[in-house]
């Protein structure tokens, strides 16, 4: 999991408990699932984000297909392993402490932006801006309609039904995904939404 979303704590306290958590991870994160299950989709190159980056698995596995790549999050204990991690594959990676509610990216930087695990609805016009014309935001985390105890346990750190389309309704949706409750729940993606959404232009 990425950033916190700790609605009574301040950046610094919100960096210390993410911090702990970095610190005693052992292994480095897989991808997101969007990611893996849609890779097809992606450009061929450019300038990628992964926001609220944690240890960065989506971050290196985006610099090993040939991705110019920033990975920012909180946490410094993050940033210092991810740092480590990129130098021991040989990979570049542009690497930053920043809070990202008093320091949003900036408009039209990015042809592709990652999101994991990772919800503050009031950056969603900052993340969307951020794209250049034709870019991809590939978003993925953890909804209300869940069928195990994974994620949050706040409900307004998760996403409502249907939530993502509202939150990024200016660009143009190329897969959604959001299986709540229904059908046979020990199949398919649950738990998690995902969207894979393109500025216009």
């Amino acid at each position: 999991m990425s950033q916190a979303n700790v609605a009574s704590a301040d950046g610094s306290e919100c960096a210390g408990l993410w911090d702990e958590r970095h610190r005693a991870a052992q292994t480095v994160p897989r991808p997101a699932q969007v990611l893996l299950d849609w890779p097809h989709l992606l450009p061929s190159g450019g300038q990628a984000l992964d926001l609220a980056c944690g240890l960065g698995g989506n971050a290196l596995w985006l610099a090993e297909r040939g991705f110019r790549v920033s990975a920012w999050d909180l946490s410094p204990v993050a940033i210092e392993r991810l740092s480590a991690l990129a130098a021991d594959r040989g990979l570049t990676l542009e690497t930053e402490v920043r809070d990202l509610t008093a320091r949003p990216p900036g408009p039209s930087r990015f042809d592709l932006i990652v999101v994991t695990h990772f919800l503050d609805r009031g950056l969603a016009p900052a993340i969307a801006a951020a794209l250049r014309p034709g870019g991809l935001l590939y978003y993925q985390t953890f909804n209300r309609e869940s069928v195990s105890a994974r994620g949050p346990s706040n409900p307004a750190y998760r996403l409502a039904s249907n939530e993502l389309l509202e939150l990024f309704r200016g660009l143009v949706v190329r897969v959604y995904r959001d299986e709540g409750r229904i059908g046979d729940t020990s199949r398919g993606l649950r738990d998690l939404a995902q969207l894979v959404a393109q500025r216009p232009g």
